[in-house]
């Protein structure tokens, strides 16, 4: 839709119409809400049940004696560490348990569990499936 027809839809349908979709325009019943998770659940008598399962738990550290302040000032200089990348952190945590296996005659490439590999993702939280991997 260009500018001009929009402008045009504007003034024949009101420009009232084109305005944004809250409970106050809508019926008795509607109740848009800003996006928070319930806490419990409504019975079929209407009455709202709170489940303590369904309460979020913020888990927060003790701060005691600890010398950084939560805010960063937009003037502070950006990181001079690149991005971490899979080649990277492959890199960092795998390879050199790798090359030493392989120095000492001792990897056989049926035995990848010992360097974190996972053949099955079963009772994974996030299963990863090659459409889920990163691009």
């Amino acid at each position: 839709m260009g500018v001009l027809s929009g402008l045009a839809q504007g003034l024949v349908r009101g420009a009232d119409r084109m305005a944004q979709f809250t409970s106050k325009r809508g019926p008795r019943t509607f109740y848009k809400g800003r996006g928070a998770r319930r806490t419990g659940v409504l019975t079929s008598s209407g009455k709202f049940l709170r489940l303590p399962a369904m309460v979020p738990q913020l888990v927060v550290p003790l701060m005691e004696g600890f010398r950084l302040k939560p805010y960063v000032s937009y003037r502070a200089p950006t990181g001079s560490e690149p991005p971490l990348t899979p080649k990277a952190l492959f890199t960092q945590t795998v390879a050199p348990a790798v090359e030493r296996d392989l120095r000492e005659g001792r990897f056989h490439p049926q035995e990848l569990e010992r360097y974190g590999f996972e053949p099955s993702q079963d009772g994974k939280l996030f299963k990863l499936y090659p459409k889920n991997y990163v691009r």
